[in-house]
């Protein structure tokens, strides 16, 4: 392995290892003794993250590897995860919850074209992803023109058509955070 993709291979392999402890449960297990079935399932967690950093680490980390040690950075990711997105994640559920009990249906479906600020790849994915994960939006594409960012959304109320207010609509208070934790 070439010198330079160790940092690339060490955070992948990190990062599976710590989802492997997550999906088996084994993450209290380490505050509270580790006994003789648990070693097992650490090597054999050991094993399948070296393995899948192996063939994943190149696709995986694409810029620095250790990026997100950043405190700041890290904190913003913290507060993202736990609290704006699933804020705006209820604020489109609500909204969704109105629109299907209501008597009469005021939905105006469509496909609209909003400008983003974001220029990482990561954060453009994030943003995709959690635009997609709110009812009412699914990204269907992220196109790049005369040097800016553009996500083509499907959604629900395109009852705007002018991109800078309904980019505001759709993306909230996401893409700010995101900028934060990605540029």
């Amino acid at each position: 392995m070439k010198k330079a993709k160790f940092p690339a291979f060490l955070v992948t392999c990190l990062i599976c290892f710590v989802f492997w402890l997550l999906i088996t449960g084994e993450i209290s297990g380490l505050f509270d003794g580790i006994d003789s079935g648990d070693i097992e399932i650490l090597v054999a967690g050991a094993a399948v993250s070296i393995l899948a950093a192996l063939f994943s680490a190149r696709f995986f980390i694409h810029e620095k590897a250790f990026y997100l040690l950043n405190p700041r950075r890290f904190f913003c990711l913290l507060l993202y995860c736990l609290i704006i997105f699933p804020w705006e994640l209820i604020k489109a559920n609500v909204d969704m919850a109105c629109r299907a009990f209501a008597p009469k249906k005021n939905l105006k479906p469509g496909i609209v074209k909003i400008p983003s600020a974001l220029t990482s790849e990561y954060g453009l994915s994030m943003l995709a992803n959690s635009i997609t994960l709110t009812p009412g939006t699914i990204t269907m594409d992220i196109v790049e023109e005369n040097g800016k960012n553009w996500y083509y959304i499907h959604w629900i109320n395109a009852a705007e058509q002018d991109a800078e207010k309904a980019g505001a609509a759709i993306k909230g208070t996401m893409e700010k955070w995101i900028r934060r934790i990605w540029e």
